[in-house]
Formats: structure tokens, C-alpha cells, sequence
């Protein structure tokens, strides 16, 4: 079923003469692991960026569940609706591991005695101990980090994940590990993932890839 849909879409910053995004087409289907792979300044950034409702397009039409983003809330959308994973965790240091994927969770409106063994039972999902929860994020390792940072991206119960080059900052083996976990999130339990990347091998494992060049998207 399709989730998200991009109708004619075109970006153009303010500043610039040329688009950033150039009409560019396409459905996403829940159940599928995506990848939007293309080098620096080839617009995906920006097309994850209108996907996740922090901007619109200057043309056409982001469409969520059959609704336009230009006609919903989208305060409410970033927070119920898609999960952003980055490449630099954005954990908060001062928070435990267990904190960090609780917060979200009350922030909507969840109390703390149902946050924690749900918070609990995602980390454990993603491979975090119990002895683990207890740190700081500090004292995690990359792969680790971004383990948590998926949990938490899952703690308020949206079923679309967007990814921001999620293994920018991982080895080879902690790639694979949490790919293996975007995937089996994707075909097992019926999440939409979408992985921006610059990265042609984690592209690879992907469901379906798509190549952004100068503004451009075409399906690989």
C-alpha cells in the first residue's frame, strides 16, 4: 500500500537560480526498504527534507496516506506520523540510553511507568542489554548508538522511518547489522524505510534503489 507519493515535486532555494529537486515522481510502499543514493549536492538531502515535512515544494505535491503535506498539520506529522534517524545519533548525552527512547514517548503525552518496559523491550529488540540501557550514550559504541538511535525512532509508534546516511559513521560489519535491522523492520513488520545515503554497496540492500544526479531521480 502506498505511503508516501511524490507528484511533480520541484524544490528551488530562494538563493539559487536552478532546482535543487527537478519533478521528481515516485511511490513508496510500507513493507519496502528503500535507498535514495546520489553524491553531494545531488538533491536527496533536500528530498528527504520535504518528505519529512520540514520543507515544501516550490512545485507539486508530497502526499502522506493520500493527503498533501501543504494541507495538514505538520508539527503533528514530524511527531506521530515519521521517525528520522541520523547519521550522528542525536542522542541526548545526558540521558541514559533507557531515557533517551523513552522521550519520545512522553512527549506524547506516554507516563513513565509505560515508557520504560516499552522503551525496554525496543532496545532489547535492536540487541541492547539491560546493563546497556543503564549508560550514557557516551559510553556506547557507534553501532550501539545507532542501535538506540533506532529504538528511539520507534518508541512514538510511527511506521515510516526516514534515514539520513545512517551508516556514515559505522564500520562495515556495524553497517550490515543495522541495515539487517532496517530490513527486517521493513519485511517483517511492515515499516516504510527510506535510506538517503552517498554509499552505492548500502544502497545494495535495498528493496528498491533510486539514483538522484543534479536534481534528478531515477529508479535503478
Amino acid at each position: 500500500m502506498a505511503v508516501l507519493e511524490l507528484q511533480n515535486v520541484t524544490y528551488t532555494y530562494k538563493s539559487a537560480t536552478n532546482p535543487a529537486v527537478k519533478d521528481v515522481n515516485c511511490v513508496f510502499e510500507q513493507g519496502q526498504l528503500y535507498a535514495v543514493v546520489g553524491p553531494s549536492g545531488s538533491g536527496k538531502s533536500t528530498l528527504l527534507s520535504m518528505m519529512a515535512g520540514l520543507d515544501l515544494p516550490t512545485d507539486g505535491e508530497v502526499l502522506f496516506g493520500g493527503e498533501s503535506l501543504a494541507s495538514i498539520n505538520l508539527d503533528r506529522y514530524r511527531r506521530e506520523s515519521i521517525a528520522m534517524i541520523f547519521q550522528a545519533f542525536q542522542l541526548f548525552p545526558l540521558l541514559t540510553i533507557l531515557e533517551n527512547v523513552c522521550y519520545p514517548m512522553e512527549l506524547c503525552g506516554v507516563k513513565p511507568a509505560a515508557a520504560k518496559p516499552r522503551a525496554a523491550e525496543l532496545l532489547e529488540s535492536v540487541g541492547i542489554t539491560k546493563e546497556q540501557m543503564k549508560r550514557f550514550p557516551s559510553k556506547l559504541s557507534g553501532g550501539e548508538q545507532q542501535r538506540v538511535a533506532i529504538a528511539r525512532s520507534l518508541a512514538a509508534g510511527a511506521r515510516t522511518i526516514l534515514a539520513d546516511e545512517p551508516t556514515g559513521n559505522l564500520d562495515v560489519s556495524n553497517t550490515e547489522n543495522v541495515m539487517g535491522i532496517l530490513k527486517k523492520l521493513a519485511h517483517d513488520e511492515g515499516y516504510l524505510v527510506i535510506v538517503v545515503t552517498h554509499d552505492s554497496e548500502v544502497a545494495q540492500m535495498a528493496d528498491v534503489k533510486f539514483e538522484m544526479r543534479d536534481g534528478v531521480m531515477t529508479e535503478k
